[in-house]
């Protein structure tokens, strides 16, 4: 007489997991796979009954998509430029002055941050010396402690 393996038995091989409170499109497909494999073959499942299921399941994933997208506009707009920008008040930032007749590039500015405003979505740094500069068209940032804030001083007190 052979004994029987342990491993065999059902609670053995049972894994723990932690079942979810939400069905998602894998859990519905899977009920509805089972459905169609476990149905009386003398009393099939209606078809208008499973158009219905499938109508459902693909409501279902579009639902969880716009739901997606909807969590994720929210998220965006949470995210006001004025706020993602405001850490850069009293850093130097340096940026290319442009001319306004041609659009080229006229020279190489650095300047302290004053404030930060939003214009049509965009943040929108006032600086020291006057200028308005986009944020996302800075070159470099630093805090502005160095030989560079020595200097600035120096061009104050000789105007």
């Amino acid at each position: 007489m052979n004994p029987i393996d342990p491993s065999y038995y059902i609670h053995n091989n049972q894994q723990d997991r932690a079942p979810s409170p939400e069905l998602g499109k894998n859990e519905f497909l899977k009920i509805l796979m089972t459905q169609l494999q476990n149905q009386d073959p003398l009393d099939p499942m209606d078809d208008r009954e499973f158009i219905s299921q499938m109508a459902t399941f693909s409501q279902l994933e579009q639902m969880m998509t716009m739901t997606q997208s909807i969590e994720q506009l929210v998220d965006n707009q949470m995210i006001s430029p004025v706020i993602k920008y405001s850490h850069m008040i009293g850093q130097e930032v340096t940026y290319e002055k442009y001319d306004e007749d041609t659009g080229k590039v006229e020279s190489i500015e650095t300047s302290k941050v004053v404030s930060v405003s939003q214009k049509d979505g965009w943040a929108v740094l006032q600086l020291e010396n006057g200028d308005k500069v986009i944020a996302d068209s800075i070159l470099e940032t630093s805090t502005g402690k160095g030989p560079s804030e020595g200097s600035e001083e120096s061009e104050t007190d000789e105007k």
